[in-house]
């Protein structure tokens, strides 16, 4: 049985569809300015973004809630 969760804005969206709508919303810098991590500061890109959010779970939160508070209002 799948449990679908319509109240959750970010089920069924990918982390680098995220990284990606972001990235193309703000820009590296514009993200920079909004979450202050390393890798939207230093050689930014979905890849190495994708690699440090997926082990780093406090940050990847962020993104998806600055993800959220773009997005799904």
């Amino acid at each position: 049985m799948s449990h679908q969760q319509p109240n959750n804005p970010l089920h069924g969206v990918t982390l680098e569809k995220i990284i990606v709508q972001l990235h193309d919303h703000y820009g590296w810098d514009g993200l920079d300015e909004r979450i202050h991590l390393n890798c939207f500061y230093n050689e930014p890109s979905v890849k190495s973004s994708l690699k440090f959010l997926r082990r780093t779970p406090w940050a990847r939160a962020k993104v998806e809630a600055l993800y959220v508070e773009t997005f799904c209002r």
